[in-house]
């Protein structure tokens, strides 16, 4: 990372989506994307290593959901090197940091939280009242 991004900090009191700002969440996007490549790289890893046809039935069973916590972590981590790419595409096209619907400032906070949101927080908490929600396990009770 840049020495001058190192230590920087997006606040509201700069021009929105300024050159330093866009610097700050390229980097930013980029380290996450290496990140979560690296350990979708250690998914692979472990599930292509763990093969196992011996042990007791607890010890299989252990096996199998290891192996299948694996492929569901390697998979997440694919969709969001996804959006991370589109972000990027976004940052360098000057709509990042903007709603995909709206076009509103998303905002700097929600930004640094979550880099890839595409939406701004009025519009993702309507669709999200909106969306059914689960039914409630009877099981849990």
């Amino acid at each position: 990372m840049d020495n001058n991004l190192k230590h920087y900090q997006p606040n509201h009191n700069e021009t929105y989506m300024n050159q330093q700002q866009q610097d700050y969440f390229y980097q930013k996007l980029i380290s996450w994307r290496e990140q979560l490549l690296e350990e979708s790289h250690q998914s692979l890893q472990r599930i292509r290593n763990g093969e196992q046809r011996s042990g007791d039935i607890i010890d299989r069973s252990v096996h199998d959901s290891n192996k299948v916590f694996n492929f569901i972590t390697k998979r997440r981590n694919e969709m969001t090197v996804q959006k991370i790419n589109a972000a990027l595409k976004r940052l360098d096209n000057g709509t990042f940091g903007y709603c995909l619907e709206s076009g509103e400032e998303i905002g700097i906070d929600r930004l640094i939280a979550y880099p890839i949101a595409t939406l701004a927080v009025e519009l993702q908490e309507f669709i999200e009242r909106r969306s059914p929600r689960p039914a409630v396990s009877t099981l849990a009770m």
